[in-house]
């Protein structure tokens, strides 16, 4: 397995900052943010993250976003887009781009539930959606990838192989996400891996814990929020999870995300690969 770094979880660094410092730290990659977003400051995961390249005017950044990587010695572990499956040009656009970078892999995302659309229309649409992305992802050579994520039509493994069932594991895949499945989706994971099989394409690590606020819902029940925490300090077991993964023959890349914020972001990220780095010999000394 390869390690790199989604550069969400990296907002206080410029892009040049933050490929120098993985490198330097040892990490094979780095997973690329695209998005136009907000600005804020102090700069936060989800609004002014200085590790994010804007959307708007991606095709003419390739060549520096290529130049930075490579300045690095980083390969490119995938392109985090954010651009709706509905979003036919849009995700042409990451696609595109994707190709140019010979990055592989990139996501699209998934629609949300619980709006007005009932969810098996909304899911018909996505599917629809997803065979023409699928048919772009073939002509450029690069594969588009779904995750699971809460909250959206593909929360589990097995939702997100409903919907890409008979489309070419060649060109689209599933991002598996082991801390979104601690708030939704959560399945064994061996089976999951084993349900998924060639759409079994790209790893997210992360962690995260449920919490109660310390109020009562309208029925009388104690009410419940998730976190985001720390690899170790979570509710998922990573060494547990890099062990089904490496049992089940996965040798692809693992990237983290880790969204907690009890360390220092250089600490928390050189921490958590040597963590993985540890849990890998680990894993493989046990079955060996």
């Amino acid at each position: 397995m390869k390690f790199s770094v989604f550069t969400a979880s990296t907002p206080d660094w410029t892009p040049q900052e933050a490929a120098a410092t993985l490198a330097a730290q040892g990490w094979d990659g780095i997973e690329w943010r695209i998005v136009d977003q907000r600005p804020a400051d102090p700069p936060g995961f989800w609004a002014g993250n200085r590790s994010t390249w804007p959307f708007t005017g991606l095709e003419e950044r390739v060549p520096e976003i290529d130049r930075v990587t490579a300045e690095a010695g980083l390969e490119i572990s995938g392109i985090g887009g954010y651009e709706p499956a509905s979003e036919h040009e849009r995700v042409l656009t990451v696609l595109r781009a994707t190709a140019a970078l010979g990055a592989r892999q990139a996501r699209v995302t998934m629609p949300a539930t619980g709006g007005v659309t009932p969810y098996p229309q909304l899911f018909a649409r996505t599917r629809a959606d997803l065979e023409w992305v699928a048919q772009q992802a073939a002509e450029l050579g690069v594969k588009a990838l779904v995750e699971t994520h809460q909250d959206t039509v593909t929360p589990s493994a097995s939702a997100a192989l409903r919907l890409l069932d008979g489309l070419d594991p060649e060109h689209v895949g599933v991002i598996h996400d082991l801390g979104n499945l601690v708030v939704e989706g959560q399945e064994n994971h061996r089976a999951a891996f084993e349900m998924l099989g060639p759409y079994l394409a790209h790893v997210h690590v992360k962690n995260a814990r449920w919490v109660t606020t310390g109020e009562q819902c309208a029925d009388g029940g104690a009410q419940w929020t998730y976190e985001w925490a720390g690899l170790t300090t979570g509710q998922a077991s990573v060494g547990r999870y890099l062990g089904e993964l490496r049992a089940h023959g996965y040798d692809g890349w693992v990237t983290v995300e880790d969204f907690s914020t009890e360390l220092p972001l250089a600490k928390r990220t050189a921490g958590n690969l040597a963590y993985l780095q540890t849990l890998l010999g680990e894993t493989h000394a046990t079955n060996s």
